[in-house]
């Protein structure tokens, strides 16, 4: 068992293993870093790695997987706030939900994803609130009701 902390001086030597494995990078074997994104329906697996900026979507480019410039610029989001635009190429599959849904799932993935090849992005990123899963789902069917909140059409005859 472990000595008990007796003292300020003690607890000030105490080191916690969270903080030096948060300091550390998190690359594979390929110098990739790999995190998965959620946002609604949709989950992006995304891996990146030191480039010219690609991003590859299901095999596709992102400008013929997303074909609306907003989305894009939703992709885009994290590394500009990062100061790292062009700098990272990105890969990665994305299932479930529609294009808006896994839009936010690939910004909610490649912020992860970042933050895991390098942790001094993270207070930059938790600031802009892209590290954090937007919890809004749709809600479901209830029964006596058409849809979630919607009541059959009223008759008075």
């Amino acid at each position: 068992m472990a000595e008990p902390i007796s003292s300020f001086q003690d607890l000030q030597q105490v080191v916690l293993p969270q903080e030096t494995e948060a300091a550390k990078p998190q690359i594979d074997a390929y110098g990739r870093a790999y995190a998965t994104g959620k946002r609604k329906d949709a989950v992006a697996r995304v891996w990146i790695k030191p480039g010219r900026g690609e991003i590859k979507v299901n095999g596709r480019d992102v400008a013929t997987f997303f074909a609306r410039p907003t989305l894009r610029m939703v992709i885009n989001q994290p590394f500009v706030v990062a100061g790292r635009a062009d700098q990272y190429d990105v890969i990665c599959t994305v299932n479930g939900g529609g294009l808006s849904g896994q839009a936010g799932a690939l910004r909610h993935g490649i912020s992860r994803a970042l933050v895991r090849f390098e942790p001094d992005l993270r207070s930059a990123l938790k600031g802009g609130g892209f590290l954090t899963r937007d919890p809004r789902v749709v809600e479901r069917k209830k029964y006596g009701r058409a849809k979630a909140r919607r009541s059959f059409q009223f008759s008075k005859r």
